[in-house]
C-alpha cells in the first residue's frame, strides 16, 4: 500500500476511534489558526460591532482594532472567537445572566 494511502487508512481509523470514544484523548490537540477574521464572524452573525462587543465581552475599541488588522486577538481569545463562529447560541446560553 502507498505511504498516501495508509496515511488516509490511519486517519480514518483515528476518526473514527475519536467518533466511538475509543481514542486516547491526551493525543489529541486542539487547532487554533494563527489569524482569525473577526470582521467575518461578526458580520456572519448580522451584529454591529456594538452589539457583537456587548453581547461577547469585548470592548469596541479593541474589536475595532482587530477589524481594521491593527491587532490579532491572542490564543484564547481566538479559541473564542472560533466558538462564537461555530456555536454562537450556545455561548449566548451560556453567558447569559442567570
Amino acid at each position: 500500500m502507498s505511504t498516501m494511502a495508509d496515511s488516509i487508512r490511519r486517519g480514518l481509523e483515528q476518526a473514527v476511534a475519536y467518533a466511538d470514544g475509543t481514542a486516547d484523548k491526551q493525543s489529541y490537540r486542539v487547532h487554533v489558526p494563527p489569524k482569525i477574521d473577526v470582521k467575518a464572524i461578526r458580520t456572519s452573525l448580522g451584529l454591529t460591532q456594538e452589539e457583537f462587543a456587548g453581547r461577547f465581552g469585548f470592548s469596541v475599541n479593541t474589536l475595532r482594532h482587530w477589524e481594521q488588522g491593527i491587532r490579532q486577538p491572542e490564543g484564547p481569545t481566538r479559541a473564542y472567537l472560533l466558538v462564537i463562529e461555530r456555536a454562537p447560541d450556545a455561548v449566548i446560553k451560556a453567558l447569559r445572566a442567570v
